[in-house]
């Protein structure tokens, strides 16, 4: 997942991506996508949290057989 930063060469919000010990920054043209990127990235955090939870309930299930 790219990371939101401040462009420092013109000011605008940027997402920063590292390719080849470069980084590169891409301006966001939207406000409404600079919130929806941050939406997104809270319910993919929640996510991550469910699915490692049931990887451990699945585990003691099976360790339990």
């Amino acid at each position: 997942m790219s990371t939101i930063a401040k462009c420092p060469t013109c000011g605008s919000t940027s997402s920063i991506k590292e390719k080849e010990g470069t980084t590169i920054y891409q301006a966001i043209q939207d406000e409404d996508a600079l919130k929806k990127i941050g939406q997104l990235k809270k319910a993919m955090e929640k996510f991550k949290l469910k699915a490692e939870e049931l990887e451990l309930e699945l585990a003691t299930l099976k360790a339990s057989k």
